[in-house]
This record gives C-alpha cells, sequence and structure tokens, in this order.
C-alpha cells in the first residue's frame, strides 16, 4: 500500500481540495479549522443559540448541532435566523445518525450536513450472518436510494457533507465482512462517498473517530492511503471520541490528533472533551497552532530520509532485547515503558529531595522506575552518596546524567561506593567521540546501564559502526535515547521531533541492535517553547503518543516539569492515553450534546470518586444509544443513558441490566464490577493520579 504521509520526518502537508462550509473554507490553503458541538436541547432555541455565540466568541469557527429528529431539524431555522440577527455567521452544521427525515429537514437550514455511515438507514443490531456478494450488494442499493436524495439536496443548495464513521456505530454488514476494524471504519465511509461521487457531489469532508488513539491514527492513515489510491483528495476532519475529561481527555485527544497533524494530515480538529464545550476551543487552537506552524506546503529542497521501517497499519511493538533496569524491573520485550524523572540534588541543601521523595512514596504503585539527576562535578556525587538508601526506597533505579563535559573517570569513586543499579547517561559529543567510548566501557566494567543521549541535530552523523562499538563497550547494556539541547551543527537534520526519534529506531535497526529507546520529554524536544503546564502535556502527548502509538518506546522520561510528583503523574497519564501501560481506571466518556440523557459531567465525575481505584477496569459513560455499545466494545462496563432519567448497564457491549433509575444507577454499576469479580476495595486515603 502506498504511503499514507509525504513524509514521516518532516511536516509536509497533504494537499485537499477546498471544501466551503458556507463561508468558511476548509482544506487547500487553508489554516486548520477549529470545531466544536452545543449541548443544549437543540429544541430549546433560545439556549442552543446562547452556546453557539459562545463557542463563536472563544474561537470556534464552526459550530455543529445534534438533529435527532425532524422537530429538532426544524427548529435549526430559527437558530441560524437569530444567530444571523446577532451577526454571527458561523456555519452551523447538523449532526444526523439515523434518521434520513431529519436530514433532508436540517439541510434546508445549515451550512452542512454530518451522517454517520453506519447509522444513517442502515442496520446495527451485532447481528452475526454472511452476507453473499449478492446481498452485499442489495444493501449498498438500499443505501443508494436512502443517502441520494440528501446527496442531490446539498448539490442544488452549495452545502457540504460530513461523512464522519465511528469505530462505534459499524453497521452489521461493515461488522461481518471487516470486522471491527480500522478497515471496516475506512470501506463504510468510501460506500457513501461512492454514492455522493455517482451524483457529481464532491463537497465532503471525512472523519474516523475511535476513543481508541491507536484506532483512530490507524483508520485515518489507512483513509489517506485507499483515497490516494482513488484519485481522492478530501479533507479531514480529525478528533478522538469519547476522550473523556480533565488531563486524560486532552491527552488522548493530543495524541491522536497531534499524531496525524505532525504528518501532515488534517483540516479541522474538534477535541471531544466531557466539560462545557467552551473549553475544547483553547484546548483545539493551541493544539492546532504548536504543530501547524512547522507545516510545510511543499517539500523541502533536501531529500528526505528513506521510509521507515514502522507498519503504519498494524500496531506492533518494536522487537528488543529486555535490559535489567533493577531485580525484578526490566526494560523492553514484552515489559511495560518505564517511568523516569528528574529529581533534586541534595546539594547544598537536602531538603527539596526528601521533599520531593516523600511525595513520590504516597503515589504507590505509580511510583517511577528511577530519578535522573544531574551530575556537573564530582562534588555532586559526593553529596549525593549519604542519601542513595531514601532514593532507592522510592525508585530502585538511580540514573546519573552526566552532561557533555564530566570525564568518565570522575564517577569511578561514586558507582564503587554507590553499589546497585545505575544508568550513566551522557551527552555525545560529534568532536569528541571517544569520551562517549570511555563512558559505555566504564558502564561494561561496572556493570551499570549506558544511555548515550546522541544530539538530534546530529543523528545522522552516527554510523552503525559508532553504534556498534558502544553496544560492545557497555556489554550489551546500552539504551538509546535523544538529546535535544541547543546545539549548532554544521548541517542540521531539518525534522521535527517525533521523526527524529523515527528515524533513531530505523538507525538501530541498520545496525542490527534490538536495544530499548527511551524517549525524553525534554527542554528542546518540544515543538515551541512551553509556556505553561498545557503547552508541556500537549507537546509530551504529541511526542510520546506518535512513538508509543507506532510501538516505539520502552521508557519514558518528563524532564520538563519542576515537581517530580506531577511529573510522574504526568508521564503515566501519557502512557495510559496511548494505551502503553495502565495504572488506573480507564474511563471513556462522551462529550456531552443534545442527545445526552444525563449530566455527563458530574455523573463522570461521581463514577470517578467511586470506581477511581480500580486499576486496569475500563469503564465507558455514555449519554445516549448512539455510540455507546459500539464504543465499548474493549470496555468492561458500560453505564448508557436509555431514557430520560433511566440508565442501562453493559458488561462489554451486551446490555445485562435495562432502565435502572438514574439515583439507583451508580450503586447498581458497582455491583455488577462486583458480580464480575473485577472489584477490589479502595485503600483508605488512597492516593490517585487523575
Amino acid at each position: 500500500m502506498q504511503p499514507y504521509c509525504r513524509s514521516r520526518y518532516q511536516s509536509l502537508r497533504r494537499p485537499t481540495r477546498e471544501v466551503m462550509v458556507g463561508s468558511v473554507g476548509l482544506g487547500g490553503m487553508n489554516p486548520v479549522r477549529i470545531q466544536s458541538m452545543t449541548t443544549t436541547d437543540t429544541k430549546d432555541v433560545a439556549a442552543t443559540v446562547a452556546q453557539s455565540i459562545a463557542l463563536a466568541e472563544a474561537g470556534c469557527e464552526i459550530v455543529r448541532i445534534t438533529a435527532p429528529n425532524p422537530s429538532a431539524a426544524r427548529a435549526l431555522r430559527e437558530i441560524r435566523r437569530r444567530l444571523d440577527e446577532a451577526r454571527i455567521r458561523v456555519p452551523l452544521v447538523a449532526d444526523i445518525h439515523f434518521l434520513p427525515s431529519a436530514a433532508m429537514e436540517a439541510v434546508e437550514h445549515v451550512e452542512k450536513v454530518r451522517i454517520n455511515p453506519g447509522n444513517y438507514a442502515d442496520r446495527k443490531k451485532f447481528a452475526v450472518r454472511e452476507y453473499s456478494d449478492s446481498e452485499y450488494a442489495e444493501e449498498l442499493e438500499r443505501l443508494h436510494e436512502a443517502f441520494s436524495p440528501l446527496v442531490l439536496r446539498c448539490r442544488e443548495l452549495g452545502r457540504s457533507l460530513r461523512i464522519g464513521t465511528n469505530h462505534g456505530s459499524l453497521s452489521d454488514r461493515i461488522m461481518n465482512r471487516y470486522g471491527d476494524t480500522p478497515l471496516g471504519m475506512v470501506e463504510s465511509a468510501l460506500e457513501f462517498i461512492r454514492i455522493a461521487e455517482s451524483h457529481g457531489f464532491h463537497d465532503i469532508i471525512l472523519s474516523m473517530k475511535a476513543s481508541n488513539p491507536k484506532v483512530m491514527i490507524q483508520a485515518y492513515r489507512l483513509l489517506v492511503a485507499k483515497m490516494d489510491e482513488a484519485g481522492m483528495d478530501y479533507p479531514l476532519h480529525l478528533g478522538v471520541t469519547e476522550a473523556g475529561d480533565g488531563e486524560d481527555g486532552r491527552i488522548k485527544s493530543a495524541v491522536g490528533i497531534g499524531s496525524l497533524l505532525l504528518d501532515g494530515l488534517g483540516d479541522t480538529i474538534r477535541v471531544s472533551l466531557t466539560e462545557d464545550s467552551v473549553y475544547e476551543i483553547p484546548v483545539a487552537r493551541r493544539l492546532a497552532d504548536r504543530i501547524t506552524r512547522a507545516w510545510r506546503e511543499e517539500p523541502p529542497t533536501a531529500a528526505s530520509p528513506d521510509p521507515d521501517g514502522i507498519d503504519p497499519y498494524v500496531f506492533t511493538r518494536r522487537s528488543t532485547a529486555p535490559v535489567e533496569l533493577a531485580p525484578d524491573c526490566g526494560a523492553g520485550g514484552d515489559q511495560p515503558p518505564r517511568v523516569l524523572v528528574p529529581a533534586p540534588l541534595p546539594s547544598p541543601d537536602p531538603q527539596p529531595l526528601r521533599a520531593a521523595l516523600a511525595a513520590l512514596a504516597r503515589l504507590k504503585d505509580t511510583s517511577p522506575e528511577g530519578l535522573i539527576f544531574s551530575l556537573r562535578s564530582p562534588a555532586d556525587g559526593d553529596a549525593l552518596l549519604p542519601l542513595l538508601p531514601e532514593v532507592r526506597a522510592v525508585a530502585p533505579l538511580v540514573v546519573l546524567d552526566c552532561g557533555p563535559r564530566l570525564p568518565a573517570d570522575a564517577l569511578e569513586h561514586f558507582i564503587v561506593a554507590a553499589g546497585g543499579p545505575l544508568l550513566l547517561l551522557r551527552t555525545h559529543q560529534p568532536a569528541d567521540p571517544e569520551a562517549t567510548l570511555a563512558f559505555a566501557d566504564l558502564a561494561g566494567r561496572r556493570n551499570c546501564l549506558f544511555a548515550p543521549a546522541i544530539p538530534a541535530a546530529d543523528l545522522d552523523g552516527i554510523s552503525d559502526q559508532t553504534l556498534s562499538r558502544w553496544h560492545g563497550a557497555a556489554a550489551g547494556r546500552l539504551l538509546a535515547t535523544l538529546d535535544f539541547s541547543p546545539a549548532a551543527p554544521a548541517a542540521p537534520l531539518d525534522l521535527h521531533p517525533v521523526g527524529r526519534y523515527r528515524l533513531l529506531a530505523e538507525k538501530l535497526a541498520a545496525a542490527g541492535l534490538a536495544v530499548p529507546l527511551w524517549i525524553r520529554h525534554a527542554p528542546g524536544s518540544l515543538l515551541a517553547p512551553a509556556h505553561d503546564f498545557l503547552s508541556s502535556l500537549l507537546d509530551g502527548s504529541l511526542l510520546s503518543g506518535s512513538l508509543l502509538c507506532d510501538g516505539l518506546g520502552d521508557i519514558l522520561s518528563v524532564e520538563t516539569e519542576n515537581d517530580p510528583a506531577r511529573a510522574v503523574r504526568l508521564a503515566y497519564n501519557l502512557l495510559q492515553g496511548a494505551g502503553a501501560r495502565i495504572s488506573k481506571t480507564e474511563f471513556v466518556a462522551c462529550p456531552s450534546c443534545g442527545r445526552t440523557l444525563f449530566d455527563l459531567q458530574t455523573t463522570t465525575q461521581r463514577i470517578r470518586e467511586r470506581t477511581g481505584h480500580l486499576k486496569g477496569v475500563k469503564i465507558a459513560i455514555m449519554g445516549c444509544i448512539v455510540n455507546g455499545p459500539g464504543e465499548m466494545a474493549d470496555a468492561d462496563f458500560g453505564y448508557v443513558g436509555g431514557a430520560p432519567g433511566r440508565v442501562n448497564l453493559y458488561v462489554g457491549k451486551t446490555c445485562v441490566q435495562y432502565h435502572i433509575p438514574t439515583a439507583e444507577a451508580v450503586d447498581r454499576l458497582i455491583e455488577l464490577i462486583r458480580e464480575n469479580g473485577k472489584w477490589t476495595d479502595p485503600e483508605p486515603a488512597e492516593a490517585s493520579i487523575s
């Protein structure tokens, strides 16, 4: 299959046709557009208008409003009229799922209609059956008849269409032929595209949303590759559906959306949070701005590196030979990614280190595997030695960041006196290659791990022979990582941070080295200077999430935070957001909209308070049935709005309890978790990294 992007090392924007949504252009040479969705009852015109205005004032460029039935669709006329009176010309999108009649009403009043191909005039009963080719063709003919009127009316009125596939709502026809897969998602959209094109209609935007960033990323990549094969150039709407709230929701959204934007894909985005929708806008704007400033419309004059060896359409973790970090703690192989964080040196005052250790100890089973200490002189090591027992009570591995200047022989005394698991991190200086080799030799002689931090700007100058010499001198106890500190090499590589790690993995493969890869979220590795925690969170999600979702990464360190406990929390949340290491309860929670049958924000918080200690349990909280059962396919339990004031409970995607009063539903959910053997009682005052 042909590549899904023009470069996996540089951000080269994918060329698309321009599609107009009212007066707002998507794709082409337009900037990435930011959109969101109202959470009000659509038939409450005043409330929906007020929320649309609030979104527009917050910077939302396109507003989506649910139209679950013809009466809600008719309300769009008055909503559009009142917004026009208020001189708010933000384009409106009608969100349609099941009813063509609602779509045919909505298209008269709004600039764009979004349909879900898994639900639109289709069948989804999770029925298992085999479709013969003739039966499949009959189904497609039925879809052609059902969908064509909307296409023709969009063409007559100058409206645009979003064909928005959701992983959780694939039709039985698709599920039985392609399975619950990214390919099934893509084929679901292509069926509807072909119908639209048969009528000469091309004002189409496409989306492939899932609550799992890995699935979402693979589906978009596959969609682009399939479109390129067919000569299609439709713009993309990016989003991770049911991302949740707070830090978790922002991380999952940034992992999925950011990874694709970095590869030059995406023309409009929505960050779906289980919060007031105005809070989605600044997150989306910051994410788009940080990435697209690196976009190029045309390839650079210098040739890009050859494509890497990753299969971008199927997740496979990079195969590595495990190394022992500490007793009963390895990196690589089938071990989960390990967490390292910086800690303050005890010189001249040991109190900041002791305070950090106390905070880390309270994290219990989410403490780091190693602490990083930046040594600039032998005196720093002397000050650290007496506190090593306290350090190792929290994190067994001690990492010595030796910078670019400290000589290897200055550490001999410390290593002998310290004993125990040690990792030597040394910034490689291309002008002094023997100094790096001396550290590798020291590590080999003293049974330490060694990680040469290769300057990211000089990565292209590292040969297979150099990597092999380091590996041999360190007696095989080698880790691979990059140093993004400012440097001024003669010919810097024009690659983004993720591309540099991808190139490092490819260089290791070329040298025949299956050594663990250490992802460092450190100053200099960011796309732009981080002025606050949100910037740091988004960049960390982008860097680690992109790599982890491609199967790259065995160690993660967050080195941009001054607070070690906060850095640990962010590292574990980044790993969980990418599905690489589960350290707490996983919540799949949809954003509110006009279809929601209960208050999602307060309900999610109530469920989190009661179940947030269930490490490894996945709970889906869905406001309605539209995507519920399907999106919960890999969830353990589901809490889904079934009717006003009533909740349905699921195990997997099987509904086991119907129409439970909302006041009883959380207690009944906990009983269900107990019955299925997934419940444990919380420890008193248990710490949380949520």
